[in-house]
This record gives structure tokens, C-alpha cells and sequence, in this order.
């Protein structure tokens, strides 16, 4: 059996009891690892880190949170204006946001759909030689329905979408994709997998030959940005649409519609010859920061940073019609980081602290990505980018909402 990771794999230096503390706590030796060293802004007491889910824990770190805002959103069941929570060290980043917002809604404002929801986790099977694997690889099918009720006993809120088996070598990679309710799911999926392929092997593993195993090989590009996160999701996959007319465009961002959409098209012929991966402006500035105010996996913002930016210039009306795609974004709003109290705080104040809210979250993040893209590339089509960074990032002056 292999071994388990626990809170006490960590070794600890040991304290000499005294009278009024005859046996010292966990967090007094965690803090002993650092003492001599001044962490007066970040220790808590034990009472603020009850509950807190994280080995060797001494306390937070703080990162500055504004708003930006406000946008006019509308989607799937959803119509609302709302400020979004940017946790981020960043200046200049919720000016800038807020003023993509700004320019969109005096368009008429953003909408956003919801096109999929996955949760991936890709265990492998090894064997001999390449020809067991393939044998194994083309009688998977008929397990499928079997699978599935392993996987899904789990949980009740896991359910088995697609079984894909990959032959590398003598291995059979399996792709499994799940839904998962308003969980992200990254735990709720490996747990399913890891039982329905216990249960797979006592069933099968000595009619195939199954040497080994591994609950995942990579093949669901598990935090890792890839275009297998591009074809099918690993999150939710949604896109948000808007139209800048060209008055709002030129009074607000500075620019015309057709100056905008030349700068974005030149922005997109230089991160070609780049080899980009997607094609966007900065949308991952606006994904990690409400990625870590709303209590999200931070880095699951890697299979979020590929996105589909565009831009389409109606040549009569000269509205400048954008569009932003991003096909895995995985965010929830139930499990992990959602339950701490700031972290609840900052979804309430989006309206989606509660179950069946993940496509309507994931929606919004999108929106206020779509905000900060107009903005920036407005600001380097009117050549104020450089001049806003200085101003703000000196601290010269301070942003207006």
C-alpha cells in the first residue's frame, strides 16, 4: 500500500513543557520552526486558525483587495450589476477593469453562456507490452456503464460524462470526465477515479494482465495549461460577448472603434509569431485575481490562462462587436477556499454564494476579463499605457471607480 501524506509528516522540533503549558500545541511548535524571525503580521492565534486545513499553518498573508466595477451582466437565469473583488498586488488593474466596465455598459453591457462543465482526472493502467494494452484499451467500452456506478458511488453530486482510453507504449492512459455540482472538484474526481479503478482491476486486472497502476498520468493536464484543456473542459467553458459603440468607445476609452480594433488585430499577428498560447490580451490578470478573492484553486488559473479574444468591426455602424472564450475554468462555489469567511463575503457580493452557482460565477469572471482586455488594448491604441502604469503604480494619484 502506498503511504498517505498527513499533518504530521512535517517534522517539528520538540518544547520543554512549563507550568502553565505542561504540553505544547501543534501551533507553538510550527511557530518554534521560525523563531528568531519577526512574524508579528502574520501569526494568529489558535482560535483564528481553527478549522484551517493547512499543514505547519502560522497564519495569512494579506493581498490588497478592490473593486472594480461596476458592470451590467446578463446571462443563463442571471441579470445584474455587480463590482467584482480583485485580490491583487497590482496597480492600475482595477482602474483599468472599471473602465472596460464603464465603456461596455454604456454599450448595453455584457452577456455570457455557458457551453460545458468538466472535471478530468486520467488514471493509467500498465501491462506487459503494448499488445495487452491494446486489448485492454478496446475492452474498456464494455465497462463503462460498470465504471460509472463505481465512480458514482462516491458522491452524489459526481457523475461520469466520458471514459476515453489513450495506448502509450505498454500503458492505457484513461481520460474520465465528470460533472461535479457546484464543486470544482478536483478531490470529489480523483476519488471517483480511484475507486472505480479499484473496483475495475478486481474485476478484470488478472483477465488483462494488469501490472500496474497510477491515478494519473497526465493526460488531464491536471493545473497545467494544454490543448487538451482547449478541446474538451476542465471547468467550466463559457464565453462573454459585448458591443462598444463609438461614441462610448471614444468618450470613454479615448479611442475610436476602428483605431481598437486594429491595435487588437495587431496584437494578435504579434502573439502569432509569437506562438501564444490563445489569444488575449491580459485575462489572467482578472482570472487570479478573483480566482483568490472568491476562495478559488490559484493554480488552476493555468488552465484558465488560454483564452479566444475577438473583435469584429461592423462596417456600416462602425460598433465594434467582442467577444472572450475561455474553454476550462475551473471554479466552484461550494468546497476549498469558498468557505472562508472573506471568501464567502466576496461571493455574496457577486451573488453566487450558493449551490448551482458555478456557471453563473464562471460567467462573471469572464465578464470583467472581457472589461480589462478593452481597456488595456484601448490604452495601448491611444498610447496611455505606459504614462496610467507610472501614475498609478507611483502612487501619484488614486484611481476612481
Amino acid at each position: 500500500m502506498a503511504s498517505t501524506y498527513t499533518h504530521q509528516d512535517a517534522v517539528l522540533p520538540k518544547i520543554a513543557p512549563t507550568p502553565h503549558r505542561p504540553e505544547s500545541s501543534r501551533s507553538d511548535k510550527v511557530r518554534a520552526l521560525v523563531s528568531g524571525h519577526d512574524l508579528s503580521h502574520t501569526a494568529k492565534d489558535d482560535a483564528a486558525l481553527k478549522g484551517i486545513k493547512v499543514e505547519n499553518l502560522i497564519g495569512f498573508s494579506q493581498v490588497p483587495l478592490g473593486l472594480a466595477g461596476p458592470l451590467s451582466i446578463s446571462g443563463p437565469d442571471f441579470d445584474a450589476t455587480l463590482f467584482a473583488p480583485l485580490a491583487t498586488y497590482e496597480p492600475t488593474l482595477v482602474a483599468s477593469c472599471s473602465r472596460g466596465c464603464k465603456a461596455f455598459n454604456a454599450s448595453g453591457g455584457l452577456k455570457f453562456e455557458i457551453f460545458g462543465d468538466g472535471m478530468s482526472r486520467a488514471p493509467v493502467f500498465v501491462f506487459a507490452n503494448p499488445g495487452h494494452a491494446v486489448i485492454f484499451a478496446r475492452a474498456l467500452p464494455s465497462y463503462l456503464a460498470r465504471f460509472a456506478k463505481w465512480a458514482e458511488s462516491t458522491s452524489s453530486h459526481v457523475q461520469l460524462q466520458e471514459m476515453k482510453p489513450a495506448v502509450i507504449g505498454s500503458q492505457v492512459h484513461v481520460f474520465c470526465s465528470y460533472r461535479c455540482g457546484s464543486a470544482a472538484g478536483q478531490n470529489m474526481v480523483t476519488k471517483a477515479t480511484k475507486h472505480a479503478c479499484d473496483m475495475l482491476q478486481d474485476a478484470c486486472g488478472t483477465r488483462y494482465s494488469i501490472q500496474d497502476f497510477f491515478i494519473e498520468g497526465q493526460l488531464a493536464s491536471d493545473k497545467k495549461p494544454s490543448w487538451g484543456n482547449v478541446k474538451a473542459p476542465r471547468g467550466v467553458e463559457v464565453m462573454a460577448w459585448g458591443t462598444l459603440t463609438p461614441e462610448s468607445c471614444q468618450s470613454i476609452l479615448g479611442v475610436s472603434t476602428e483605431r481598437l480594433y486594429w491595435a487588437q488585430q495587431t496584437l494578435k499577428e504579434g502573439g502569432i509569431r509569437n506562438g501564444q498560447f490563445g489569444s488575449n490580451i491580459n485575462t489572467t490578470n482578472i482570472i487570479a485575481a478573483m480566482f483568490i478573492a472568491t476562495g478559488q484553486d490559484p493554480a488552476s488559473v493555468a488552465e484558465g490562462s488560454w483564452s479566444h479574444l475577438t473583435s469584429e468591426l461592423d462596417p456600416v455602424t462602425k460598433n465594434l462587436i467582442m467577444s472572450l472564450y475561455i474553454p476550462s475554468l475551473p471554479v466552484g462555489t461550494v468546497g476549498g477556499g469558498t468557505g472562508y469567511a472573506t471568501q464567502k463575503e466576496a461571493l455574496k457580493l457577486l451573488e453566487c454564494a450558493a449551490p448551482e452557482m458555478k456557471g453563473r460565477l464562471a460567467g462573471i469572471i469572464a465578464s470583467f476579463s472581457l472589461g480589462l482586455d478593452v481597456s488595456t488594448s484601448a490604452a495601448i491604441a491611444n498610447d496611455t499605457f505606459t504614462r496610467s502604469h507610472m501614475v498609478l503604480a507611483r502612487g501619484e494619484r488614486h484611481s476612481k471607480l
